[in-house]
């Protein structure tokens, strides 16, 4: 049948009618879906495509010294944030905010890439401590680049010329392996060295954040909340700044380091290392010129040499040596008569005398220390044998880590025939052990470790573990594992005798005799390593880098120690030169030491003053004031480096 003209089947317009129903009436389930079932779901994400949050960096805590004296602020500044979530290609803008921020393209594109797996909405600094300029510019190109924002952080300064930087540490942009490790977010600013990272836990705090409301443009518009950082807490150390200044001032810029503790607790006064290098570099980021030139400096600045440089000490240890013999009943009788040098396992061995063209003639143990006689404690070695010179070095805390509070100690090494056998797979031979007597050969040790054990064999054999922050004032969990405190009973006469040897070395027939100090009693020992062997020494040509170390360890005062200062000059060629440098530290601390006393002194009288009247009502007589001790003559010579011997 025929169609009319015109018109459509009644079938056709049935079947459209259905389609546009099933239309609408999916649309109506859409929009029902949309507004209904989902609501709570579109409303969120609406709410977070108007609503920001950013990090605000907490403070690190501050650190003091013993006295409460500021060594490490934090100070204000700005720093430059993109945030990736935008609804825009980001690869436009990076060549406009670079140029803008005066930075590099290359290197805001490798900015970002390092944090292309973070969370989308998570902010980037980008740039750090941004300028007036740069801050002129994010203003005046909010509309350009709404991305682009500012925060407020706390920037780490440190003292300046790297003073006690190798103690303290710096801080630097978390790696990826510390965002595993300390679970923080890209970009935190966390502790890479020293007490710094160390304590890290201690000193970060806790970020806060701020939630702002932003425009289909990123602009932002107003604040909703803001959640305060929690600043990490400070640290006092048992550094004395006045003990740390006359440390850094007496080593200069010598290579080596010096190590002052507290033998009667093993509380660190000062602790220095040299070269140093300016720490304030790590913390907007150091350039990878500048940290190769660190890396690359053969003197090596970045090495911690109070705890970390392993070298020969010489003859300091002859004082672990004469312990040994004391304690085996052999140096009690032992006498030698040097005539510069003897004869040992057919091997003549000479002494440091012979090179002066004397001798030291009959020698006995005191002797033997105050003039640093290498023909005695080549006999004494001998005789004790390398088993025992092994059992009372590590006895005395050689050859294992002090356990002090910061990171990547060094052990040292005390050798002996199993430890060559493990991993040289030779045998030992005797000679070595006339060596290791005089503090030559495989033997090497720490700054640090020297301190210990001088320090703790002065104390009766008392020792206590090293550290730079008290610790009833850091939680327990982060403090270092082991006992605090070890012992080593050692005889009074034993000790009489190593006191009056060290005692005699600053005097005038001992190899420090340039370093006494008048009105101070104090002692020490002086050592003279080799660095490489006389023939090759001569044969280099006489080159700086292969001139002997100099040590020295001095203890004040020698009958009942407070302090005991360990200096390593490396290439200083003789142990009295590092015996000077320890006179200035030793010479500030008793300084100190006597306008305390001199201070509580007249407190004490004043008070006395005040009550007389009221004494003298009750016939009350008190005993007369005990005079203060006089200052320590500064008339002494010091760094002169004249007369001596190592």
């Amino acid at each position: 049948m025929a169609w009319s003209e015109g018109k459509l089947p009644g079938g056709r317009i049935i079947l459209v009618q259905y389609v546009l129903l099933a239309a609408f009436l999916f649309l109506a389930y859409g929009m029902w879906q949309l507004q209904v079932l989902q609501q709570a779901r579109w409303e969120t994400l609406a709410e977070h495509n108007r609503i920001r949050s950013e990090p605000i960096p907490a403070p690190r805590g501050r650190i003091y010294d013993r006295q409460g004296r500021l060594l490490v602020d934090n100070y204000p500044s700005f720093s430059a944030l993109l945030v990736p979530d935008q609804a825009r290609d980001l690869a436009n803008d990076i060549a406009g905010i670079a140029q803008g921020l005066g930075m590099k393209p290359s290197d805001l594109s490798d900015r970002l890439a390092r944090y292309q797996d973070a969370p989308s909405y998570q902010p980037v600094i980008i740039k750090e401590d941004i300028t007036p300029g740069d801050l002129a510019f994010i203003a005046s190109h909010r509309d350009q680049y709404p991305e682009l924002e500012t925060i407020t952080v706390s920037r780490r300064l440190y003292p300046s010329d790297g003073y006690a930087m190798h103690v303290i540490g710096y801080v630097g942009e978390a790696t990826e392996a510390d965002i595993q490790r300390l679970h923080v977010t890209p970009g935190t600013l966390v502790g890479k060295s020293g007490l710094e990272q160390y304590y890290n836990s201690v000193l970060m705090g806790q970020d806060g954040l701020r939630r702002v409301i932003v425009d289909s443009r990123g602009r932002v518009e107003g604040e909703i909340s803001d959640l305060p950082p929690r600043p990490g807490h400070d640290l006092r150390l048992t550094l004395d700044k006045d003990i740390q200044d006359a440390a850094e001032e007496a080593i200069g810029q010598r290579p080596g380091a010096i190590v002052a503790l507290d033998p009667r607790n093993g509380e660190v006064l000062a602790m220095v290392s040299r070269p140093t290098f300016d720490p304030n570099l790590f913390t907007l980021g150091i350039s990878s010129q500048e940290w190769q030139k660190l890396v690359e400096d053969p003197n090596r600045p970045l090495l911690n040499k109070a705890i970390q440089a392993q070298l020969a000490p010489g003859s300091v240890f002859k004082i672990v040596m004469s312990v040994a013999g004391l304690e085996e009943g052999i140096a009690e009788t032992l006498k030698v008569n040097c005539q510069g040098g003897a004869w040992f396992y057919g091997q003549y061995k000479k002494c440091w005398i012979s090179r002066e063209h004397k001798v030291h003639g009959i020698t006995d143990i005191r002797k033997a220390i105050t003039q640093s006689c290498d023909v005695y404690f080549y006999t004494l070695g001998a005789q004790l044998g390398i088993d025992k010179i092994d059992y009372y070095a590590h006895a005395l805390g050689l050859g294992e880590p002090t356990g002090i509070d910061l990171p990547h100690e060094a052990a040292g090494l005390v050798p002996s025939p199993a430890w060559k056998e493990r991993h040289l797979h030779q045998p030992w031979f005797k000679g070595e052990t006339i060596n290791v007597a005089i503090g030559q050969g495989a033997l090497t040790v720490t700054p640090l470790q020297l301190a210990h054990t001088i320090g703790g064999i002065m104390m009766d054999g008392q020792f206590f573990r090293p550290h730079l922050v008290f610790p009833s004032e850091v939680p327990a969990n982060l403090r270092p594992q082991g006992p605090d405190e070890t012992r080593f009973a050692i005889p009074e006469p034993a000790l009489q005798v190593i006191e009056a040897g060290m005692r005699g070395v600053v005097g005038p027939e001992g190899t420090a005799a340039s370093a006494h100090l008048q009105g101070v009693d104090w002692g020490g020992k002086t050592g003279t390593a080799q660095t490489v062997s006389e023939e090759h020494f001569a044969a280099s040509g006489h080159k700086h880098q292969f001139v002997d170390n100099a040590w020295f360890v001095g203890v004040y005062p020698i009958d009942q120690p407070q302090i005991v200062v360990c200096v390593l000059f490396q290439h200083g060629a003789e142990g009295y030169y590092a015996a000077n440098i320890a006179a200035e530290v030793i010479a500030a601390y008793a300084q100190k030491q006597a306008a305390r006393a001199r201070t509580q002194t007249a407190r004490i009288e004043r008070w006395r003053r005040a009550f007389a009247p009221l004494a003298a009502g009750f016939a009350w007589a008190a005993p007369p004031l005990p005079a203060a001790p006089a200052a320590p003559s500064s008339a002494f010579a010091i760094l002169r480096f004249r007369g001596g011997r190592p």
